[in-house]
């Protein structure tokens, strides 16, 4: 939608295809980091987000002293302003407002129930897809560029040229919410179980809550039962031992199929894949929606001029993942470390970082040295590089 709305103010011809009917799913990504609120303020649309519903957080604070007390690890507010926290802001609200401001460009089309089913190939060459839509109407549409944004399960990682490396994940995630009360901490709030780590997201109302548990395990754990899993729940967080019971059936709790992996390459002629399309992210320091939305700013700033002329070659889209792999991968890399060395470790039973003395060290290295929590606020809040929308694009 980000990358739609940008070449459509451009003058570029846009055509976005949304499977489903509209942008009601729970538990997707929330977070809109500093950098796409910069963003947003570039495209002019600063006020018409501010009046949307959200929640701003600052801190990640996790249970790392020696008394499992929580320690501020990222202090967001620390950055310069006015961009200086995270919104929580419902998905799908964000994209009911980028729709609503590309709908006011002539050249851009949303088409909601409209599911691209196969790749138009021509000569070597996608020139578009096939579609179906919710009522069972099939059709082709014709493109310059079909750009794949539909994620991890997208339809272009079919293709064995564009060769998918997958890493090892040690985990998977429950979502679920739990009340919030006054009194409760603020901010990303960790915690560590017997066999599984906790992330509670504050959304004002309520807790966002997602359980890390091993890879594999959802099914076994289940068959436990949901009130053996809220009594480790309740050891874990002792604060929201009170409203464990709001929880009160499986069918409350999500399943996500946590994925680390990328595309050795992110186009061919015709076709760029960009966000988790091209690099699944874990969900490691919650920033997989700020990469995928950097994707599409730099996308749209070197394909404008080509889109224009009517020609893209294979040198404009691989442009796009030269800019844009290098990030990609760093973080990748930071993510499979923090797997490995604090995630595996816990859900095994044993120490992150392989010795508890590290973990106080850190400890007290946030605890004494606030200027620490600027590395990981800056990357929290604008990733590893900075992207900037093409100049047509800014309002």
């Amino acid at each position: 939608m980000v990358l739609g709305l940008l070449l459509a103010r451009a003058g570029v011809a846009v055509t976005v295809l949304e499977k489903h009917g509209d942008f009601l799913r729970d538990f997707r990504g929330d977070t809109v980091h500093p950098s796409t609120l910069a963003l947003l303020d570039d495209l002019g649309l600063a006020e018409s987000f501010a009046r949307l519903p959200q929640r701003r957080v600052n801190t990640v604070q996790l249970p790392l002293g020696a008394d499992g007390s929580l320690v501020t690890v990222s202090d967001i507010s620390v950055l310069p302003g006015p961009y200086n926290y995270v919104a929580m802001v419902p998905q799908w609200d964000l994209l009911d407002l980028l729709a609503d401001e590309a709908r006011k460009e002539p050249s851009f089309r949303l088409r909601m129930s409209t599911e691209a089913t196969s790749f138009l190939v021509e000569r070597g060459r996608v020139t578009g897809v096939r579609y179906r839509t919710s009522d069972g109407r099939t059709g082709e549409l014709r493109a310059t560029l079909t750009v794949a944004c539909d994620g991890r399960g997208s339809l272009a990682r079919s293709r064995p040229e564009l060769r998918l490396r997958q890493f090892t994940c040690p985990m998977d995630a429950w979502w679920f919410r739990l009340p919030r009360r006054a009194g409760d901490p603020h901010g990303l709030v960790g915690g560590a179980g017997d066999g599984f780590l906790t992330a509670m997201i504050d959304r004002g109302e309520y807790w966002q809550c997602a359980a890390l548990i091993p890879k594999g395990t959802d099914a076994e754990r289940r068959a436990a039962g949901l009130e053996r899993f809220m009594v480790d729940f309740s050891a874990a967080v002792p604060w929201l031992a009170d409203r464990a019971h709001a929880l009160r059936s499986w069918d409350e709790v999500k399943m996500l199929d946590v994925r680390l992996d990328r595309l050795r390459h992110w186009h061919r002629p015709g076709l760029l894949c960009i966000g988790d399309a091209a690099h699944a992210m874990s969900p490691v320091f919650g920033i997989g929606i700020n990469l995928a939305v950097q994707d599409a700013v730099a996308a749209a700033r070197h394909l404008v001029e080509p889109l224009r002329r009517g020609a893209v070659g294979l040198a404009d889209v691989r442009a796009v993942q030269r800019r844009r792999w290098p990030t990609a991968a760093a973080t990748q890399t930071l993510q499979r470390f923090a797997h490995a060395r604090v995630i595996a470790p816990v859900l095994a039973g044993r120490p992150p970082l392989g010795n508890a003395r590290w973990a106080e060290r850190v400890s007290e290295l946030f605890t004494t040295a606030p200027w620490f929590r600027r590395v990981p606020a800056y990357f929290i809040g604008y990733g590893a590089m900075r992207e900037r929308p093409p100049a047509e694009s800014v309002r």
